[in-house]
């Protein structure tokens, strides 16, 4: 009888034109996000365009079926992972497009399944970009899912966080609306309806299509390295150099992800993609230096590093780029530092969407960040909590094989970011074996699986969740795994309910994340 059910559901669904999906090999794929496996979906829907879209949610939910949105697959907090059996998941790849670049009003339109590479690669050749314009992950992670998420890394030590870019958008709600949020060449205009949609999970809409502003492309750039002897001295040259505004990404490892970093086999795709980006600049003698720069100091440069922070500035002239660096490098040694080869910023801006092989540890362990975003003046006490909780659970990650690595960022205006990361022997899932290269997966190895580290590792990240919880930490990618509802004022909270209520009543908008 539910099989029948189920069929006829699908099909109703199909009758929009929409491609259906219902392959169980596919169906396992799309339950996987980067950490775990959710409840078993009904079926992957691949609209091509907003009206499709619209039309295909239409249907499911008119069915009282549940809808989940996934841009480029790069969740590790259950944003598309699914609690309950039997929702339909969106996949928004097929909406890539880039639907106009307007360069007198320095904006840019684009489908929700648009990834960060392939806007940037785009806007490159008129010599523009978005003010934030991607995270590490941006090879697949889609301008959809950050806005839907939120994120940080490339422009973000300056221009703050991926959805501060957005001016606008179209939205599809529960019943198939196509809700456009404001005006497409400013932001806000009266209450910030687009703000509203803004990082929440896909839990009150689904992106179909998103107006970013957008900045001329910088034409000089500026790299330094620094080592220091603590956690404390690194993260107060890191609140120093940002709140000074002269980089445009402040980040660091601690000594335990330096070390996962050198493990990389890579020297020689590192001196290309260096070289590659020396040319573009103008310089083909200085792609030649640069790539012998890199093969020549192997790893031996980052060897008696403790902490480590690495600092970009960018400017349209060389002179301000320098002189930026310049007073970065003048705060980082007032605060210890030592400044060591400059080859770890020069080679992560010089293939700025790499290969998503760190989605593996370097012996073949899963890996998974928990971070928070915390004011400078509580960021080295809640460093220090995170010390004594690894501390107190040594022994036992010890014999489990489990190692720990923490990466340290800025943030524009808000403040830094702490993500410890979790390494522990396990078996490596479907989505992982996707994304990782042929070639390295290949090189790994194939690790069983591992209960016992899989049950500390989801215990430890829950205390890491926590422990940033009582610190007052903020989060990006809230999905299912981090406290947002239990952080807010009764009466925002009572608020966000009644919103939630008014735009999808049956609560079948991605259901499970935000705390619904």
């Amino acid at each position: 009888m539910a099989t029948n059910v189920n069929l006829s559901a699908t099909d109703h669904i199909a009758e929009t034109g929409v491609t259906v999906l219902t392959d169980a090999d596919l169906l396992d794929f799309y339950a996987h996000d980067i950490y775990q496996r959710g409840a078993d979906l009904l079926a992957v829907v691949r609209p091509k365009n907003k009206d499709e879209l619209a039309a295909a949610i239409a249907a499911t939910t008119a069915q009282n079926i549940a809808v989940i949105p996934r841009g480029g697959g790069m969740s590790y907090t259950g944003g598309y992972t699914s609690d309950q059996p039997g929702a339909v998941l969106f996949d928004l790849a097929a909406m890539d497009r880039i639907l106009e670049i307007n360069e007198t009003d320095m904006t840019v339109t684009v489908e929700a399944g648009c990834t960060w590479a392939t806007l940037y690669e785009a806007l490159q050749a008129k010599g523009l970009r978005t003010p934030f314009w991607g995270t590490l992950s941006g090879l697949k992670a889609t301008i959809g899912g950050g806005m839907s998420q939120n994120g940080v890394f490339w422009g973000s030590g300056r221009y703050g966080t991926a959805v501060e870019t957005c001016l606008a958008m179209e939205v599809v709600l529960a019943d198939g609306t196509i809700l456009n949020t404001g005006a497409n060449f400013t932001r806000p205009y009266g209450p910030d309806l687009t703000g509203i949609f803004l990082a929440d999970t896909g839990a009150l809409g689904m992106k179909a299509t998103i107006t970013l502003r957008l900045i001329p492309e910088a034409e000089a750039h500026g790299y330094a390295s620094f080592s220091f002897e603590s956690h404390a001295d690194t993260l107060a040259a890191l609140a120093e150099i940002e709140r000074s505004g002269v980089s445009t990404e402040c980040f660091g490892f601690d000594p335990g992800l330096n070390a996962i970093r050198m493990k990389r086999d890579s020297l020689g795709s590192d001196a290309k993609a260096l070289g590659q980006m020396m040319k573009k600049q103008g310089s083909v003698w200085g792609a030649i230096k640069e790539g012998a720069k890199v093969v020549a100091a192997g790893r031996d440069f980052m060897d008696e590093a403790k902490f480590s922070l690495h600092v970009l500035t960018e400017a349209r002239l060389q002179v301000a780029a320098d002189d930026d660096l310049g007073r970065a490098r003048k705060m980082a040694l007032a605060h210890g530092a030592t400044e060591t080869e400059n080859t770890i910023p020069k080679i992560i801006r010089a293939n700025p969407f790499g290969p998503l092989n760190s989605m593996l540890g370097p012996e073949g362990q899963r890996w998974a960040p928990i971070h928070g975003l915390l004011p400078h003046s509580k960021a080295i006490a809640c460093y220090d909590a995170i010390k004594a909780l690894f501390a107190d659970h040594q022994e036992e990650m010890d014999s489990l094989g489990i190692s720990t690595g923490t990466l340290v960022s800025s943030v524009s205006g808000s403040g830094a970011i702490i993500e410890p990361c979790l390494y522990w022997p396990d078996a490596a899932n479907p989505l992982h074996k996707d994304s990782v290269e042929d070639a390295h997966l290949a090189k790994l190895p194939q690790l069983p699986a591992n209960p016992a580290a899989w049950a500390f590792a989801q215990k430890m990240k829950q205390a890491l969740v926590d422990l940033f919880f009582d610190q007052g930490a903020t989060h990006f990618q809230i999905g299912r795994a981090y406290r947002y509802r239990d952080s807010l004022d009764p009466a925002a909270d009572a608020l966000l309910v009644d919103l939630k209520k008014s735009l999808d009543p049956k609560g079948l908008m991605n259901p499970g994340t935000l705390g619904f």
